[in-house]
């Protein structure tokens, strides 16, 4: 069913492929169903209505008075100057107008995101830039190429233990600020020691203007959730109320920076200034320049080569990351309000803003869960709404700059640390240990490792699930039933790994009892195998030719037995269906087996093996 309010052609974007097969590759590239799929703008433009004209304007507004303070927060996290955070917040709201495929997801700045780049770029905005540009160059080849399946040999464990970690990560980083402390390293334990260290250092107005910032961003925030639904019968005074409430909370980070600014601003008035600010803010709107491809530094000319060895692993992990979270939020929100992404559009959409936003100095960016939220919330209908949030970040960076120097670094980090908490997810371990207990495992490895070294922390969680995964393929289980006859049954498929430990579980349950037995291998649920299944199959049916007892195979698939006729295995027998082969099997009268030889194997088989 169509959501309500959304053109029935949002719900269905990245349409199929043409079914005509005979089509010409320049006809099926150029066709309107594969100028939809790439443009998904096509699919829902032509219904566009003033309804949902009303709708995006609210959605866009709301969005772009979440994502102005949340930029300027997320700058600091970055470890670069404030404007930073709004050149790289509009880009992307244009380009997924374009090209998205979710109505619900706005691309800009994050917290994860911006931790990433200060790993990797050393507080020099020339560096973010660059690694912007060429996260996106990947990210597009990705999209081009049609990689986005990559995607998911990451698990959801390693997702989550690496969220969690650089929520704790982040917040922790603010603390800080949150106390008005100075000269605090980056890195997580030295950060950890040294705020211990110089807690008696803390500066009083900053800490309580803090404080009363996040108290009211957390009280806001519960004001929102409690707010009964609107209905058609309320009279005109009480509509009018809810909405000036629900405006207040959904703009609550807008506020509450505002208010944090006039009071900085009243005391610079008196000539005493209790808090650290922002500082000074470029003014205006960011030049369109290429990246810098050298840095020019007091020790000489950093060229672009040194760089990306600078940059090192930030080059896979920041573009990979920054896929992982756009299409984490994209799916969360098509599922939800029951309509389809396209993983490898969305890869096109967040490469082409990283690449764009390159241009006006943005760092790399990727979907905000948060500010998706809020979209969601405000009923958005299409994603026209990113332009109304585009422009206002734009406006604000041409005529609010010079305000936004009066902003307490207390206040931005209040905003960070309540944007972030609701990202680490408490119940994730207890729903691992009541579900599957071996997922703890990456899930345990990546969340301590990320407090060392992000990439290693991915690294290592993707190698420990994918250890799992082929411990799994290496050791299929095996069904046994015991009767006249050994009926053994794997219950997934067979691939090279497994073949030693199927030949001896095979091997010890028939040929070394005594005597020796014959067997059955149930083949129903192998839809497929390799050479060195073959091998291991061939010297398996010897092993029991050699014993004087036979080795039959029931259930073979099609796919299977084309490999078997490829590699033309001999001795290998096999029945249609179980009760023929044990029937065979106890010698009684009326049944011959198949040998994998086209002059045996069955004509309906034959002829499926030549479609």
């Amino acid at each position: 069913m169509p959501t309500p309010g959304m053109p029935s052609s949002v719900k269905v974007l990245g349409p199929a492929r043409p079914s005509g097969a005979s089509m010409a590759p320049q006809a099926r590239c150029c066709s309107p169903a594969a100028v939809q799929r790439w443009l998904p703008i096509l699919a829902w433009l032509p219904d566009y209505s003033l309804q949902w004209l009303k709708m995006d304007l609210i959605a866009g507004l709301s969005v772009g008075l979440t994502v102005i303070p949340q930029a300027l927060a997320y700058a600091e996290v970055a470890g670069l100057p404030p404007q930073y955070g709004l050149y790289s917040a509009f880009m992307g709201c244009f380009v997924y107008f374009f090209l998205g495929t979710s109505r619900d997801v706005t691309l800009g700045p994050t917290a994860i995101m911006s931790l990433l780049v200060s790993f990797y770029t050393f507080h020099e905005p020339a560096y973010a830039v660059l690694l912007a540009f060429l996260s996106g160059c990947i990210q597009l080849a990705m999209g081009v190429l049609r990689l986005g399946f990559l995607l998911d040999f990451i698990s959801c464990p390693v997702i989550k233990g690496f969220t969690s970690a650089a929520t704790i990560t982040i917040g922790f980083g603010q603390i800080k600020n949150l106390l008005g402390l100075q000269d605090i390293p980056r890195q997580f334990f030295l950060q950890v020691y040294q705020i211990f260290r110089k807690v008696g250092e803390t500066r009083v107005g900053d800490a309580v203007l803090g404080l009363v910032c996040m108290v009211l961003l957390l009280v806001l925030r519960l004001m929102r959730d409690h707010v009964p639904p609107v209905h058609p019968e309320m009279p005109p005074g009480v509509r009018l109320s809810h909405g000036l409430v629900w405006t207040a909370t959904t703009a609550r980070n807008a506020l509450v920076v505002s208010f944090a600014a006039l009071v900085a601003y009243s005391f610079e008035v008196t000539g005493y200034q209790p808090f650290v600010l922002t500082g000074q803010t470029a003014e205006g709107l960011p030049p369109v320049r290429i990246p810098s491809f050298s840095v020019t530094t007091a020790n000489g000319t950093v060229s672009f080569t040194e760089m990306v060895q600078d940059m090192g692993a930030g080059l896979a992990v920041v573009p990979l990351v920054g896929l992982l979270e756009s299409i984490a939020v994209a799916k969360s929100f098509a599922s939800q309000s029951n309509y389809r992404i396209d993983a490898n559009q969305e890869l096109l959409a967040i490469g082409l803003t990283n690449v764009l936003g390159s241009l006006v100095s943005s760092y790399p960016v990727t979907g905000s869960f948060g500010r998706t939220a809020v979209n969601a919330q405000s009923g958005v209908c299409t994603p026209a709404g990113g332009l109304v949030t585009g422009v206002l970040v734009l406006l604000s960076l041409d005529h609010l700059t010079s305000l936004f120097c009066y902003v307490p670094k207390s206040a931005l980090a209040a905003v960070v640390i309540t944007a972030v908490a609701p990202l680490f997810d408490t119940g994730v371990f207890a729903t691992l240990w009541r579900v599957k207990r071996l997922d703890l495992l990456p899930l345990s490895v990546t969340f301590l490792l990320c407090f060392w070294e992000v990439q290693y922390g991915i690294l290592a969680g993707t190698l420990v699930s994918a250890l799992i995964l082929l411990h799994s393929v290496a050791r299929p289980k095996l069904q046994v039933s015991e009767g006249p006859v050994l009926v053994l049954q794997p219950a997934s498929g067979l691939h090279f790994p497994a073949v030693e430990a199927l030949r001896e579980a095979i091997r010890t349950r028939a040929l070394e009892a005594s005597p020796p037995r014959c067997a059955v291998l149930e083949c129903t649920h192998v839809c497929s195998i390799d050479y060195t299944v073959v091998l291991g199959l061939e010297e398996l049916v010897g092993d029991f030719h050699r014993h004087g007892v036979t080795l039959a195979f029931v259930g073979l698939q099609v796919p299977v037995l084309r490999v078997l006729l490829s590699a033309d295995l001999k001795g290998v027998q096999y029945f249609s269906t179980l009760e023929e082969a044990e029937k065979y099997l106890r010698q009684e009268p009326g049944t011959q087996p198949y040998n994998v030889s086209e002059d045996s194997v069955p004509e309906h088989k034959i002829a499926l093996l030549k479609a």
